[in-house]
């Protein structure tokens, strides 16, 4: 069907789908939807429930601890092998549901920012989701458009398609809606824009023949395996960590049971120890928080209006130091309205456009309405100039639709971002009305320079006169003057002529035309952008301006946002285009404030290129499909969600709902925060492998009995740590995220002030404390030192007296209270790297439920006897309390003391000059 198609005439192929030029009515359309079903694509077959359980049971952690599980059963120790094997497969299980829960919530996400399509229905232009397209709906396809669905073009203007997604061609190909040759497959065909390829420039209407699965992409979905997303730098990270920390437990554990069978320890005792080591060392629930921490930070991300599209972003975002951002949408409301026009005369001064406005600025407003795409009625198509252009001439009381009746468009050459203008060709009738030999009109409207460069002529007072040096000037200073009042501008110039104009080519319609007048369009600054450029600033983020208007326009701007200051400057294409990389590169690392005016694409993705050479981490922000070559180059690309192409959203790694500057600046803190949340945690977790290795150590060292039993080990890894870890993991941005500098790229999670804090000032506290702890039960009980190592062998071998057996499971149970109680001291601190006594106190909600949980299990360990039974404790005594009460208070001020000193010693330390 689909050749026979592309082979058929217009009418034919209209036929052949029971459709027309006017589309579908509504309720034909809604038949054809039930009939059909929507308009999807099949999904990309995922991994299986099975293979996905498997791969959280056989990571590297996980095969140490089955290993280790192997090892306790070796031993005769069946019972704690149980219990290792019950902690890995716990563990799997809140794994793949951390990642199921992961995968639903970005699906969600991605459900935020639709696909939508434009389609002809009864007659009239209505925006749809693209699942509602069916067969036989005519679409509206404008530069920027992902195609929807298989269909045949049915009319259409210069237009340029990307074929990549089904191809794999990177070139742009020129389609038609002439009938095509049939022969081949249906993305050569040149009359048919096949579903996922992109519009790269012109227009075209065309008829739906397929679509979902019946389309060419939905077939190449059918073929797709298996894919996975691939991990984020900073789960890349994560498991470097894992790497090393196995490794550790293991060589640790080995070397351990090594010397003690030199030593000639029994071999239950060595395994033991072994087992205890590995376990100890072994952070068990890091893997499910590094997922429950991305998948929090990228909700509380969507909540502030920026939508993840690929995950690696949001680390990404903590290391943005420069931010290349256009001007109109961004730093502006994208809110257009039409304020003075200027033509050439007596006088030539700036006037309002307003019900007073005389015949020429009229005729020059009707001129711009003829050359602008918008929809005449609604607000569906069109940019927001031609919008504004056509607001402003029904605020005249130009009739647009009689205007469009005698003025018919008969040819068109579409916007280029290159050219800085287009043209179209109308029957010269209305206001435009002509001497017989000039039936045709030719309307020009674009960029002041670019449109007065093909002048020959001016419109002077009603009559047509050449263009000469003193009226180019006058144009000139008239330009600039509204440029300098932050307006943009706009000309129109014309060329009348026969009915064999609108066949001419591009250079030729172009040229020998008449310069009519100027047009300034205000589109006022959003009222948060100063707040949040100044937020950047303190941030000691880089905000480089990169705009298509013109430089006095965008400088204009920038003074009004509060950017401009002595050191900057701006940059035009020109200019840009005089300097060589080395230059460029000299100029950029200068120091000043840069505005980058009247770029083009190519020009844009140099600047991203010339600013990551210098080493800088670039975010990028655009909306149009001449922006997708930078958004895709940058570290982080941002699209506009609300007037933002298709092109441009797939090329961004973040979608903002509300085209915003301040929601960039909100993103850019979560970014850090999330970074910020993996150290907090990794801290809280590594800190407790020191008191949980240290009994195993002693035990070595001292001989005597352990202080703490492998399962009550895991009882604070998976049980009393893991909800404070996932708190922490949660964390909204410290106060101050923004007002220190943007971390360097490549920091790594695991560095040396992070290894210092946990393992060798708060491990090592709660590690004191915590045997301590042990010694003073051993010490209530009437043991001395000596009488403790005369009854550890009994201990190890089960054969010991009742008493001595009870008083090591109470002095047991109170080592794991002490690092219990130390451990919510440290969550506490972890909470910020920098003294913030108040900060601790303002605990978020997750957190109070995480310390909740955490006392409420050690009480249940200590104290239920069937869990007493299962970890082999006993109720803490009474005298134990007050020193386990003290633990948590001074774990967090003992933190707070190493932080204060920190600063005094940072702050007499000279900074590097």
């Amino acid at each position: 069907m689909p050749v026979a198609i592309a082979a058929a005439r217009t009418e034919d192929a209209f036929a052949a789908l029971d459709s027309g030029a006017l589309g579908l009515a509504p309720a034909e359309a809604a038949a054809r939807l039930r009939a059909e079903g929507p308009n999807e694509f099949p999904s990309v077959r995922q991994a299986t429930v099975l293979l996905r359980i498997l791969a959280q049971l056989t990571h590297l952690m996980a095969l140490l601890l089955w290993g280790a599980g192997v090892l306790a059963f070796v031993a005769g120790m069946p019972q704690l092998a149980c219990a290792i094997v019950a902690v890995v497969l716990l563990n799997g299980a809140f794994g793949f549901w951390q990642e199921h829960r992961a995968e639903r919530t970005l699906s969600a996400l991605e459900a935020l920012v639709p696909r939508r399509a434009r389609v002809v229905r009864g007659g009239r232009v209505v925006e749809i989701d693209a699942r509602e397209v069916v067969r036989g709906d005519v679409l509206v396809l404008e530069a920027g458009d992902r195609v929807a669905a298989d269909a045949r073009l049915v009319a259409s203007t210069r237009l340029r398609v990307d074929l990549s997604l089904i191809t794999g061609e990177s070139m742009p190909v020129d389609r038609d809606a002439g009938p095509c040759d049939a022969d081949g497959p249906l993305a050569a065909l040149s009359c048919v824009a096949p579903a996922g390829s992109t519009v790269l420039a012109g227009r075209a209407r065309a008829v739906v023949f397929a679509t979902g699965a019946a389309s060419e992409l939905g077939r190449i979905a059918r073929l797709a395996t298996a894919s996975r997303r691939a991990p984020s730098t900073l789960e890349v990270q994560v498991a470097r960590v894992v790497r090393i920390v196995t490794a550790i437990a293991m060589a640790m554990g080995a070397a351990v049971f090594a010397a003690l069978q030199i030593l000639h320890a029994g071999l239950g005792e060595s395994l033991l120890f072994a087992i205890g080591i590995i376990v100890a060392n072994v952070p068990e629930g890091l893997l499910p928080t590094i997922s429950v921490t991305l998948a929090t930070n990228v909700r509380r991300m969507a909540r502030r209006r920026a939508v993840v599209v690929r995950l690696s972003a949001v680390e990404t975002l903590g290391a943005v130091d420069v931010v290349c951002t256009d001007k109109t949408g961004t730093l502006t409301r994208n809110e257009l309205a039409l304020r003075s026009a200027w033509v050439a005369g007596a006088g030539s001064a700036p006037v309002p456009v307003d019900r007073e406005a005389g015949p020429e600025v009229r005729r020059l407003v009707a001129a711009a309405a003829l050359a602008s795409d918008a929809q005449r009625a609604g607000h569906l198509g069109g940019d927001p100039l031609d919008r504004a252009l056509l607001g402003a001439a029904a605020a005249l009381g130009i009739d647009l639709e009689a205007l469009d009746g005698a003025c018919p468009r008969l040819a068109e050459q579409p916007f280029d971002a290159r050219r800085k203008r287009m043209t179209v060709v109308v029957r010269a009738g209305g206001p435009f009305s002509t001497p017989a030999a000039s039936p045709c009109l030719a309307v020009t409207k674009g960029a002041p320079l670019s449109v007065l460069h093909r002048c020959r002529s001016v419109r002077c007072g009603g009559a047509v006169r050449p263009l000469d040096a003193a009226d180019r000037a006058r144009i000139l200073a008239a330009h600039d003057a509204l440029a300098r009042g932050g307006l943009r501008v706009i000309a129109i110039a014309v060329r009348g002529g026969g009915d064999e104009l609108g066949a001419l080519p591009l250079e030729a319609l172009e040229d020998d035309l008449t310069f009519t007048g100027l047009l300034a369009l205000e589109d006022p600054p959003r009222e948060e952008v100063q707040a949040s450029l100044e937020a950047c600033r303190r941030a000691g983020i880089t905000i480089t301006i990169v705009t298509g208007d013109d430089g006095l326009t965008a400088r204009a701007v920038a003074e009004r946002v509060g950017l401009w200051g002595e050191r900057w400057r701006v940059i035009e294409d020109r200019e840009l285009e005089a300097l060589d990389d080395a230059a460029l590169e000299a100029v950029l690392a200068a120091g000043h404030g840069l505005v980058f005016a009247r770029v083009s694409p190519e020009q844009k993705l140099r600047l991203v290129r010339a600013y990551q050479r210098l080493g800088h981490v670039v975010a990028v922000t655009g909306d149009g499909v001449n922006d997708a070559p930078a958004l895709h180059a940058a570290h982080v690309g941002i699209a506009m969600g609300r007037s933002g192409t298709d092109v441009a959203r797939a090329a961004a790694d973040i979608v903002l709902l509300d085209d915003d500057f301040s929601t960039i600046v909100a993103a850019i803190e979560e970014g850090r925060a999330t970074f910020a949340n993996v150290r907090k945690f990794l801290t809280y977790v590594f800190t407790s492998n020191v008191p949980e290795i240290a009994p195993f150590l002693a035990m070595a060292a001292l001989r005597i009995p352990p202080a703490l039993g492998i399962l009550q080990i895991l009882a604070i890894d998976l049980g009393t740590d893991m909800l404070p870890a996932l708190a922490l993991g949660a964390e909204p941005p410290e106060a101050g995220t923004m007002e220190r500098p943007p971390r360097r790229p490549g920091t790594p999670l695991l560095d040396a002030p992070l290894l210092a804090r946990a393992y060798g000032f708060l491990g090592l506290f709660e590690a004191a404390a915590s045997l301590a702890a042990f010694f003073l039960v051993w010490r209530g009980a009437g043991y001395a030192l000596a009488q403790l190592q005369a009854a550890t062998p009994t201990l190890l071998a089960h054969a010991a007296p009742a008493g001595a057996t009870a008083v090591h499971r109470l002095a047991t149970s109170c080592t794991l209270g002490a690092i219990v109680c130390c451990q919510i001291g440290n969550v506490l601190s972890c909470r910020t790297e920098r003294p913030s006594r108040a900060r601790a106190f303002a605990i978020a909600p997750l957190l109070r439920w995480g310390i909740g949980v955490e006392i409420a299990v050690l009480l249940a360990i200590v104290y239920f006897p069937p869990l007493q039974a299962v970890f082999e404790t006993a109720p803490i005594p009474p005298f134990v309390w007050p020193w386990l009460a003290l633990c948590a208070p001074a774990t967090f001020l003992l933190d707070e003391l190493r932080k204060r000193a920190i600063l005094l010693l940072r702050a007499r330390v000279p900074a590097p000059r």
